[in-house]
């Protein structure tokens, strides 16, 4: 064969030889594992795919309530990285299962009613607006363990109606289940992070609950302690904290409040 055939052969076979290693070598990477909170489930589904595209990594994503999560990282759950509420990172940092020194806030969401796609928008705007809203509604629901839970409960004890809508309150194990008992009708009214409600299909937002009772939930980030993809964590924390992500993070609900160090 001649020298100059050879030459223009290896040149067309170069790219194809590329393209396979540079497969084979992100093929042979670690997958990433992380566990998010329902709470910032929306934001990171979107954002993923080019995650995983300008990483050449495998990225599993195993979502739940901070609550669920934190059960399954105490019982050893391997994983590389959280994207849980602020008050359970840190819970997890004094416990050893996220590094110290790892944790980001990265957005916040506040918390609200929603009802059925297309039904009249019950008035949720003051206490007596949303205590009657409640007293009316046939069912009411919220997440046994989210992390709005304890503002829900909190709203229900000071408007002193808790009582009076025990017997027809509906706890649900996720954000996901809540949401679809309304879209389909089982539940009237359901409280949730407002991250949870705008993406969910077969709802909509009815409103804040009132200022007085509203807390901001926040989302963090933690590496976990044993982790040997550490700086592939990182880089996910960094780009889930820059403002090329933010507009996504705040299409879904959230407030990003992190800045890119």
């Amino acid at each position: 064969m001649k020298t100059a055939t050879k030459t223009a052969l290896l040149a067309a076979c170069l790219p194809v030889f590329t393209l396979l290693t540079a497969g084979t070598v992100a093929a042979q990477q670690p997958e990433i594992r992380i566990l998010c909170s329902n709470g910032i489930r929306a934001a990171v589904e979107k954002l993923l795919p080019e995650y995983e595209r300008s990483m050449g990594r495998s990225i599993k994503v195993q979502y739940g309530t901070s609550a669920g999560l934190k059960h399954s990282i105490e019982g050893g759950e391997v994983f590389d990285l959280a994207l849980l509420s602020q008050p359970t990172i840190a819970d997890l940092i004094k416990e050893g299962k996220i590094a110290a020194g790892t944790g980001v806030d990265l957005a916040s969401s506040g918390i609200g009613v929603a009802v059925r796609a297309g039904a009249p928008k019950p008035d949720v705007t003051t206490a007596d607006a949303i205590k009657q809203t409640l007293l009316r509604s046939k069912s009411i629901g919220y997440v046994k363990e989210g992390a709005g839970t304890p503002a829900v409960i909190n709203l229900l004890n000071s408007l002193g109606i808790s009582e009076d809508v025990r017997g027809k309150t509906v706890l649900q194990a996720g954000a996901e289940q809540s949401m679809a008992s309304v879209a389909d009708g089982q539940v009237d009214v359901t409280f949730g992070l407002i991250s949870e409600i705008l993406p969910a299909p077969g709802v909509q937002l009815a409103g804040p609950i009132p200022p007085e009772f509203q807390k901001r939930i926040i989302m963090s980030a933690g590496i976990a302690s044993s982790t040997k993809n550490r700086e592939a964590a990182n880089e996910i924390i960094r780009s889930l904290a820059s403002a090329a992500s933010a507009t996504t993070i705040k299409a879904t609900g959230l407030d990003p409040i992190a800045k890119q160090k």
